[in-house]
C-alpha cells in the first residue's frame, strides 16, 4: 500500500468539519467505514480519495465529510472501528467468575484473528513504510489501535492481580508481551508473504503463548 503523506490536497478534498446537524445515519455511517476500509488496502492512502470512498460506499461526498470531516479523520476512525469488531471493550470486562486462563485465551484468539486479516497485515506494511514512519499519522493510528488495546489488557491485568491470580510488577510491560507472544514467528511469516497459518496452527500458538505468560505471571498460591 501507498502510504500517506501531510501533502496539500486537491480542491474538492478539502477538509469541512463535521458540523452538528441532524443526527447522522449510523447504516451509512457503517458503510461508508467498510468503503474506506476496502479503498485503502486497494490502493493505498494517497491514491484514495473521498470521492472514491463516497462511490464504494453508494453516498454523496457531502455525506462522507458530514460524517468524518476529513479522510485523516476517516482513516483513524476505520482503523479503530476494525480493532472494536475483533476486540470489543466486552472482551476485556472484570468477569472474575470467568476463569482467567479461560479469559486469555479468548483474548488471545480474537486478537490473532484481527492480526492475521488483510486489513492489518495490510496495515502493518503500510506502516512500515519509510514515508509514514514517524508521521503524526502513524502515532495518530498507534493511539486509535493498538494503543487502545494495551491499555484495556493492561486494566484487566490490574484486576487480576488485585485478585491474587497473577504477580506481576510491571503490568504494562507483562501486556506488551503478551501481544508480543502472539505476534511471533507466524505474524512475521504473515507480514512477509511467507505462507499463512492454518486455523490448527494458529490455536496451537495461541494456546502456547498464554500458557507461557501463565507460566511467567500466575499467582503460585
Amino acid at each position: 500500500m501507498t502510504a500517506p503523506r501531510k501533502t496539500a490536497a486537491p480542491a474538492d478534498e478539502a477538509p469541512k468539519p463535521a458540523g452538528p446537524g441532524r443526527p447522522k445515519d449510523l447504516s451509512k455511517r457503517a458503510a461508508i467505514l467498510e468503503a474506506a476500509t476496502r479503498m485503502f488496502i486497494r490502493l493505498g492512502y494517497d491514491a484514495t480519495s473521498m470521492d472514491q470512498i463516497a462511490a464504494e460506499a453508494g453516498v454523496s461526498k457531502l455525506t462522507v465529510y458530514s460524517h468524518f470531516g476529513d479522510k485523516e479523520a476517516l482513516f483513524l476512525a476505520a482503523v479503530k472501528a476494525h480493532c472494536e469488531r475483533f476486540l470489543p471493550t466486552l472482551l476485556f470486562e472484570p468477569s472474575p467468575e470467568t476463569p482467567l486462563r479461560e479469559r486469555l485465551l479468548a483474548i488471545a484468539e480474537a486478537f490473532w484473528t484481527m492480526l492475521s486479516s488483510p486489513e492489518a497485515v495490510q496495515g502493518h506494511r503500510m506502516l512500515c513504510s519509510p514515508q509514514l514512519a514517524g508521521t503524526p499519522l502513524a502515532q495518530m493510528f498507534w493511539e486509535v489501535g493498538p494503543q487502545r488495546t494495551h491499555d484495556d489488557f493492561a486494566a484487566l491485568l490490574r484486576r487480576r492481580v488485585q485478585a491474587g491470580e497473577l504477580a506481576i510488577e510491571d503490568v504494562d510491560r507483562a501486556a506488551g508481551q503478551f501481544f508480543a507472544l502472539l505476534e511471533g514467528e507466524p505474524y512475521e511469516r504473515l507480514v512477509y508473504g511467507c505462507g499463512e497459518t492454518s486455523p490448527e496452527e494458529a490455536r496451537a500458538h495461541t494456546t502456547s503463548s498464554v500458557d507461557l505468560f501463565l507460566r511467567a505471571y500466575a499467582s503460585q498460591r
